[in-house]
């Protein structure tokens, strides 16, 4: 049947276009609103009444918020209404929610920073959030650092997971202050290359890991923890602000298993942890109060916390997904705020390329029985088609500069090898910024993989 004054072909295309459903949410008081968006899928969500927050950040009252490739939960202290346009992909409101206990750990983290408000020479709460893989501990930490920082508080927060890639890509180990709130479409916020934004820019600092698991090149990680953890003590000597705010720093699940305890240790003596937050783990639990709160001197004070029942295995796709959507939003941004990349060519001789040390790319299994592997930092290697489609990290270093000078050095930024040429021997690339590469050296690794292309 066809509407009077409407043509054929343009009522079936009116019937196939349907507009997304919307839906009234009610939480009550002390509820959580879990769901979970595909990616490709997206959901608008507007607070019409009472307060909410995200992970620590308050979603103000009429403002809308869209959501891609998300598994996140909005809670709710005082009650209030969500208006929901489109469809999750998974939903559903729980009455028993950890928040109590996460804003007790909060109001103990404030109670530290008062003791250090009053003694000029006292320090700020260093805490640690340790747990196996989803157990929730970036949540817990974006919690903690939107708490302190809507109490005025300028913590400096350390990411040690090289899964996670705060304000930078998958593969880094960051550390940036943070004196404003976070973004809650975006998580953390956006650093300057990322373009224009509502909330305010946040300048990380950037080291290059390029493994998944901290056990990939233990020397390199624990090099790099090191300089983080001499660049963090800085930034919280340098005012009253910072010093008395302290670090927040999340980890890796990979060390909350026994074989990675050494690497825990390491990282509360680099950073002079004075506070060990445990999540979802008794065992853990345990093994870290044998460990730590015995000690005559430099006590850790261990604080065992329950694991959300709303945290949910991440399979592989779905990091995946979110590594490659990561990548693409650094060179080509988002819907609301679009980037335009930079292609350059350059040719090889111009090129000095070091890839990570591995155990699986420097022959371990041919190693007499009983010898132990001496694991390089990096390894130089020629450029080649092997590069196409990999990231390739610019940092602040000589050409000529040692290993060990590499492993020192910051994140410039990051290329894209769109395509190579063997014998005419050069490569096309793609940079956020325009203008010629500087001539600084290049690393890569395998982590994030090189399994899809940037330019059609």
């Amino acid at each position: 049947m066809s509407v009077p004054g409407l043509l054929p072909g343009l009522q079936q295309l009116s019937e196939a276009v349907e507009t997304p459903s919307e839906t009234i949410q009610e939480l009550q008081a002390g509820r959580e609103w879990r769901f979970e968006v595909a990616f490709g899928s997206t959901i608008e969500i507007k607070v019409t009444r009472g307060t909410a927050e995200i992970f620590g950040t308050e979603l103000p009252v009429g403002n809308k918020f869209s959501f891609t490739g998300i598994k996140s939960a909005i809670y709710t202290w005082t009650g209030c209404t969500l208006e929901i346009t489109g469809t999750p992909s998974v939903e559903y409101t729980s009455e028993e929610t950890p928040m109590n206990m996460y804003a007790n750990a909060h109001f103990a983290l404030e109670k530290l920073r008062g003791k250090a408000a009053e003694s000029p020479t006292a320090q700020g709460p260093r805490a640690m959030i340790i747990g196996p893989h989803d157990a929730g501990k970036t949540s817990l930490l974006k919690i903690l650092t939107g708490y302190a920082v809507r109490q005025g508080r300028r913590p400096v927060v350390v990411n040690l997971d090289p899964r996670e890639g705060m304000l930078s890509l998958p593969g880094t180990l960051t550390a940036v202050s943070f004196s404003t709130i976070m973004d809650v479409e975006e998580g953390f916020g956006t650093s300057p290359t990322s373009g224009p934004s509502p909330v305010p820019a946040k300048l990380p600092l950037v080291y290059y890991y390029g493994v998944e698991n901290p056990e990939g090149n233990e020397k390199l990680y624990k090099s790099l923890v090191s300089r983080l953890a001499l660049a963090v003590s800085s930034k919280l000597s340098e005012d009253d602000y910072s010093r008395t705010s302290g670090c927040i720093i999340d980890t890796s699940g990979f060390i909350a298993q026994s074989s990675g305890y050494d690497m825990i240790q390491h990282i509360v003596a680099e950073f002079s942890v004075d506070t060990l937050l445990v999540l979802g783990s008794e065992r853990l639990y345990s093994d870290m109060c044998r460990r730590f709160e015995d000690r005559p001197q430099n006590p850790v004070t261990v604080v065992k916390l329950q694991k959300s029942g709303g945290c949910v295995d991440r399979e592989e796709s779905f990091m995946k997904q979110s590594r490659e959507t990561a990548i693409r939003e650094y060179f080509f941004g988002e819907p609301k705020r679009t980037l335009s990349p930079y292609t350059m060519s350059v040719v090889f001789d111009d090129l000095k390329v070091w890839r990570v040390g591995q155990a699986s790319n420097v022959g371990s299994e041919l190693l007499p029985a009983g010898e132990e592997l001496k694991q390089p930092l990096y390894i130089t290697t020629e450029p080649s088609v092997l590069l196409q489609h990999s990231i390739m990290a610019v940092v602040n270093a000589n050409l000529d500069d040692s290993e060990e000078a590499l492993a020192e050095s910051t994140v410039m930024g990051f290329v894209y090898v769109a395509s190579v040429d063997d014998q005419k021997r050069y490569m096309k690339i793609l940079a956020p910024v325009s203008g010629r590469l500087p001539p600084k050296p290049l690393i890569v690794s395998s982590y994030p993989e090189p399994t899809f292309s940037l330019v059609g």
